[in-house]
């Protein structure tokens, strides 16, 4: 095996924050040889898979216990917008794509199993499972909301009067699993009660943002709570419940950036909820390649506060998601030391530990974990979502 080492930045003197937890490089896997980015990674329930899609339009598949690399899924003709394991089946990777498909691949041999063909003139921007069995499908087509049963893939529903604009996310609300929440370019979140025919009657609540929304997320002990990233990197907290706005952070990336001596925050890459805490973090990153996370209070004194970790040396470039294993089920010793898993725009998956586990503070990349792809053009950073 040939490998690669690359030094791990040295802890920064100036900071001196009693709760900061600095992360070391443990592995990085390149991808591709060409220069592709990361859009997102997907674990399976049982943690024993985790899939990444690129842009190269193919999804790829490794262990997030070694990086071993097991196989990749080919089929997409155009951008893959949304990744899930979700769904009835524990072993099928979901995916859905510009290309106006949604597709089902078996993780263990790599075939595409299923597809429902939304239209040659459709992008699907995002996708959720629930109801009986997980057999209800709710996705983002544009500016429409579409419903299948995805036992007969049969479509049941499709709602054109919601939403104004493309439609960047749709997720059944945990424990909730009649409750849908879609998101739009439009700046609306918009609540819809799925338990009977599907219709836009049936939209419950309307929560305007009042700019585009980029992603959404449940936190809280009973998932009543909701937080929204926009494409201009601001954040916002709701109780989705009752449609109040708890906490409105117009100025997050100069609060975050206010809060650590590394360079300017520049963009957020998602928010983490710690359960055990009962903690809302935002995470925020730079173009150079660095990325911390941030604790949000959106009650009382509102504020960001410092980063409580901080991971650098791993990437070059924009990071685009973070798969954090701290709740992974069942971690081995050989699991244990590990933060999880990052991709970004230089082609990189990253796995992090703790500093102070690392013996050498070296990272290594191995050619030889994934298989060499055919050189592709570049792309235009992933659009729109």
């Amino acid at each position: 095996m040939e490998v690669e080492s690359m030094e791990v930045e040295a802890q920064n003197s100036n900071l001196n924050l009693d709760s900061l937890k600095r992360f070391g490089l443990k592995n990085s896997i390149q991808t591709n040889f060409g220069q592709d980015y990361v859009f997102q990674i997907a674990p399976m329930d049982d943690w024993t898979t985790m899939a990444v899609s690129l842009s190269t339009n193919a999804l790829k598949l490794y262990s997030p216990q070694s990086g071993q690399y097991y196989g990749e899924c080919l089929g997409h003709s155009a951008t893959v917008n949304h990744i899930s394991f979700s769904g009835p089946s524990p072993h099928v990777l979901h995916s859905c794509s510009s290309d106006g498909t949604i597709r089902a691949w078996d993780s263990r041999s790599f075939q595409q199993v299923s597809c429902i063909n939304v239209g040659p003139s459709q992008e699907v921007f995002c996708f959720s499972f629930a109801g009986a069995g997980d057999n209800l499908l709710a996705a983002g087509c544009k500016t429409e909301l579409h419903f299948w049963d995805w036992r007969t893939q049969r479509q049941v529903a499709c709602l054109k009067e919601s939403h104004m604009e493309d439609v960047t996310q749709v997720q059944f609300v945990p424990g909730h699993q009649n409750k849908l929440i879609s998101a739009s370019v439009d700046g609306l979140m918009c609540l819809f009660d799925t338990g009977g025919d599907i219709n836009d009657d049936y939209l419950e609540s309307v929560y305007n943002m009042g700019t585009s929304v980029g992603k959404i997320g449940f936190f809280g002990k009973k998932n009543e709570k909701l937080w929204c990233l926009t494409h201009i990197e601001t954040l916002s907290v709701w109780d989705w419940r009752s449609a109040t706005n708890e906490a409105n952070f117009e100025d997050a990336r100069s609060l975050a950036s206010n809060s650590w001596m590394l360079d300017n925050v520049d963009y957020f890459i998602d928010c983490h909820y710690s359960r055990e805490e009962d903690r809302l973090f935002v995470i925020g990153g730079t173009n150079s390649g660095s990325f911390g996370y941030f604790p949000v209070t959106y009650q009382g004194n509102r504020s960001i506060g410092p980063s409580e970790a901080i991971f650098e040396g791993g990437h070059a470039g924009i990071i685009r998601c973070v798969l954090p294993m701290s709740n992974m089920p069942g971690r081995t010793t050989q699991t244990q030391g590990i933060f999880g898993w990052t991709g970004g725009e230089d082609g990189r998956l990253c796995c992090w530990r703790p500093d102070e586990l690392s013996k050498t503070n070296r990272s290594w990349i191995s050619s030889t974990l994934v298989s060499k792809s055919p050189k592709t053009s570049r792309k235009n950073r992933h659009h729109p979502y």
